[in-house]
């Protein structure tokens, strides 16, 4: 098991403080999509990473998420469908604006400061 950066461990604790609803789901899914982020390789497509978008796309579809939520995942999952992806500072920021609107301005920050650092 690996250990957790510091965005995925602040995030773990936000949605353990977090009470039952649309707002812890919205941090879980913000949890596993910045996981997946953390783990890209080299631009290439391949197969297993393809496969962990696909199931994360799958387990998502699940959780009860504000419309902010969905649509700023969605539209983050796309990219990760590209065969050229974005670098993941490109990603974390454009998930901080719907993060703020559906989860809340202290998960948002977090974004925004982690992709500002890995500029």
């Amino acid at each position: 098991m690996t250990a957790l950066s510091p965005v995925s461990k602040t995030l773990v604790e936000l949605m353990a403080a977090a009470p039952r609803g649309p707002r812890r789901e919205g941090l879980f899914a913000l949890w596993l999509t910045t996981r997946l982020i953390e783990d890209l390789g080299p631009p290439t497509v391949d197969r297993t990473f393809r496969r962990r978008v696909a199931l994360l796309e799958k387990r998502l579809s699940s959780l009860g998420l504000s419309q902010a939520m969905k649509k700023g995942i969605s539209t983050t999952l796309v990219m990760l469908k590209e065969p050229v992806r974005p670098d993941p500072a490109t990603l974390r920021s454009q998930l901080g604006a719907p993060t703020r609107d559906g989860v809340g301005a202290d998960a948002a920050d977090l974004l925004n400061r982690a992709a500002r650092a890995l500029r």
